[in-house]
């Protein structure tokens, strides 16, 4: 990654707007706003959401940063392809009334909640607002999960909901900040300074060159 390490803008901001209307039309869900049978219509916005966030994924592990990297990617695979193809698939089968047996989504969703949750650390390192967003998806990944495996009570919907709402809130206002202050080279919107200061790389940044 020599003269080429900055050929590719970062797509991170466009990532984030898809993750914020994917939290908000799982607010929207789990808060009762919509019913189920707008379930459909909300797998098509998630494939849309998947469009951007793959890209995001690619473009990211490209330039070397393993965590957006890596986080875009499975979000866009599970988070938005899978869950809106399932969306897609439920509403179909709620019309023709086949019966299905959603506990799996909660076995599904329970590693991906415990990667986020083990990776949250590492977003000490990023600007506070979007690790805003990581605090807040984090236990709402382990309601959905246990309350799709029977374990909790769908009476929790509304917690999750209402955590989906607050990530997406940071979502947008982390997107905002890094397209407001690169276009105008300074600190429009602040993002508050990270928890733990990033070290001057004395290396190869960590991701860019690993075998």
């Amino acid at each position: 990654m020599s003269e080429k390490s900055h050929s590719w803008a970062t797509p991170a901001p466009a990532g984030l707007v898809a993750l914020a209307m994917a939290c908000f039309t799982f607010f929207a869900l789990l808060t009762g706003k919509i019913t189920p049978a707008s379930s459909g219509l909300m797998g098509i916005w998630l494939l849309g959401g998947f469009a951007v966030q793959v890209i995001v994924g690619i473009v990211e592990l490209k330039e070397g940063n393993i965590l957006s990297g890596n986080i875009f990617t499975f979000f866009s695979a599970f988070f938005m392809l899978v869950t809106g193809l399932e969306f897609i698939f439920k509403y179909f089968a709620s019309v023709n009334g086949w019966k299905i047996d959603a506990h799996v989504d909660g076995w599904g969703w329970l590693p991906l909640a415990a990667a986020v949750t083990l990776w949250a650390p590492a977003y000490l390192k990023s600007p506070k607002c979007l690790f805003g967003v990581v605090i807040s998806l984090t236990p709402a990944l382990w309601i959905i999960s246990l309350m799709d495996m029977g374990v909790w009570p769908h009476e929790m919907a509304p917690v999750a909901g209402w955590l989906a709402f607050s990530g997406g809130t940071f979502g947008v206002y982390t997107s905002a900040a890094v397209i407001l202050n690169t276009s105008f080279g300074r600190s429009v919107l602040p993002m508050g300074a990270p928890f733990i200061k990033p070290q001057p790389a004395s290396g190869p940044a960590l991701g860019s060159k690993s075998a």
